[in-house]
């Protein structure tokens, strides 16, 4: 008998549809795309805020995750990019690249990937600064919104590309304790996404550029 997918495996859709390869997964994709509303926000529900375990359990295993965050960052993209073509959609300089390998030797992606990585590093150090958090959030969400156009249910593929990555790279250190409360940081950071890009009036940006 299989065992059942832990939760933290199943929060977000895309740890399942990061599976589909075929071209029935890809139109599973667009469906899915579709049918966020045609690019208005999608809500997630807001989590209970981060317990002081879980912040701990956070750090500790960022600490180590971080040590390699540059690769971790990479593959992270990659596995985004190959997974989820439509995402390079805001990239020029990856958008025409398939393969996984030469998406790899991209200097381009390099240096985005260490940016994502730094983000999320300030964003688990500053877990006990709530304004920190908050501002951190409005600078992505504004940047992303009204500067490149990036569709929001992107963040939440990224957030199941991150949490299946971690558990793939790093089991030792994604018990099912550390991956929950990876599953609510993520969440919790989509959802302060999503309420930026509400704030920027995204859905009427959508619309008006659609």
């Amino acid at each position: 008998m299989t065992p059942a997918q832990p939760r933290w495996k199943i929060l977000f859709f895309t740890h399942d549809l990061a599976q589909q390869r075929s071209s029935g997964g890809e139109q599973r994709f667009s469906l899915m795309e579709k049918m966020q509303g045609e690019g208005e926000v999608d809500h997630l529900a807001q989590p209970s805020p981060l317990t002081d375990r879980e912040k701990v359990v956070i750090q500790e295993s960022w600490t180590k995750v971080y040590q390699n965050c540059d690769d971790t960052g990479v593959t992270i993209l990659v596995r985004l990019f190959v997974n989820f073509p439509s995402s390079k959609q805001y990239f020029s300089q990856f958008k025409h690249i398939e393969e996984a390998e030469e998406l790899q030797r991209s200097a381009q992606l390099r240096k985005h990937a260490r940016r994502v990585m730094d983000a999320i590093n300030t964003l688990v150090e500053s877990l006990d600064n709530s304004d920190k958090v908050a501002s951190v959030l409005k600078l992505v969400g504004k940047a992303h919104a009204l500067r490149h156009k990036v569709e929001p249910v992107y963040f939440k593929i990224l957030s199941g590309v991150i949490l299946e990555v971690l558990g793939e790279a790093f089991p030792e250190v994604m018990t099912p304790e550390v991956a929950a409360a990876w599953t609510k940081l993520l969440a919790t950071i989509c959802c302060g996404i999503t309420a930026i890009y509400e704030e920027v009036g995204w859905n009427k940006l959508s619309t008006s550029t659609g």
